[in-house]
């Protein structure tokens, strides 16, 4: 779950951009648009699989 507090005298606006920036980068946003819409097992087994070959060449990578 993802939190943000408002620090004293921020904007409004500034706290929300912190959320929708710390929302991409944990990936929420993109899960909630992948759950919106169905997905067929084939293409969830294929996008599983693209998922984990891209974890494992970013950990080759460092």
């Amino acid at each position: 779950m993802v939190k943000v507090q408002v620090k004293a005298n921020e904007p409004l606006e500034k706290a929300l951009r912190r959320l929708r920036k710390i929302c991409n980068n944990e990936g929420v946003t993109r899960e909630m648009k992948r759950a919106a819409v169905y997905e067929k097992p084939s293409e969830r087994r294929r996008r599983k699989e693209r998922e984990r070959l891209k974890a494992i060449r970013l950990s080759g990578r460092i």
